[in-house]
């Protein structure tokens, strides 16, 4: 969940964008699970750049739209999940951890290197700027946002693999709740938006790209 304001011609942008990150986002996942021991992503298609296999018609577009479209100020959006196997995987649970958190870092690296351009660049016409604005301002907030340890959210996978045994019966309590588990999230997430979240958000988009306005 980010906040982001766009304006309608901004919109194109935004979800050409959201798709790629998120293609490259979910393909890593696979990758790592198909590295590490499991191939069950692979041979479902999932270790690919095209969006298609990665797009959940709900969450990945009706949702996003439908938070456009309605002028809110906050955007949310998830990509089907990658199907993994975690007891095939190498090193057990930090293994698990490995392929959990290199979709979230995949998205600060984007974020990173769009950044990277965007200061040697400079200040550059209102297409150009929007696309960088856009591709690091929303995968900051996809890195911050996945990294949230709550199930099933990939941050999860990192606390599992050093928490210990009762907390993780908890968590797997939680996960089996399925979209219960989001709504729950959304109650304990939204009050952060507005306060350490957001500033841990802008801190990271300003140390990335100093003369960004967000």
């Amino acid at each position: 969940m980010i906040e982001m304001h766009v304006s309608v011609t901004s919109v194109a942008i935004l979800l050409v964008v959201l798709l790629l990150s998120m293609s490259i986002h979910e393909m890593m996942h696979a990758f790592a699970a198909n590295w590490l021991g499991d191939d069950t992503a692979r041979l479902q298609g999932r270790l690919t750049l095209n969006p298609l296999p990665h797009i959940d018609p709900i969450f990945t577009v009706a949702l996003p739209l439908i938070l456009l479209l309605s002028g809110s100020p906050y955007l949310f959006g998830a990509a089907k999940p990658v199907q993994v196997n975690f007891s095939r995987l190498r090193y057990g649970e930090l293994g698990g951890a490995i392929v959990g958190m290199v979709g979230p870092v995949t998205n600060l690296v984007i974020a990173a290197v769009a950044a990277l351009i965007f200061n040697h660049v400079g200040l550059l016409g209102s297409t150009a700027y929007d696309i960088f604005r856009i591709t690091i301002v929303l995968n900051v907030g996809l890195f911050l946002f996945n990294s949230i340890p709550w199930p099933p959210l990939d941050g999860s996978r990192l606390l599992y693999a050093f928490a210990p045994e009762p907390l993780q019966d908890f968590m797997i309590r939680i996960e089996r709740l399925g979209a219960i588990s989001i709504l729950i999230l959304f109650f304990i997430v939204y009050p952060l938006v507005q306060g350490p979240l957001a500033r841990i958000f802008i801190s990271v988009v300003h140390f990335l790209a100093p003369s960004l306005i967000v």
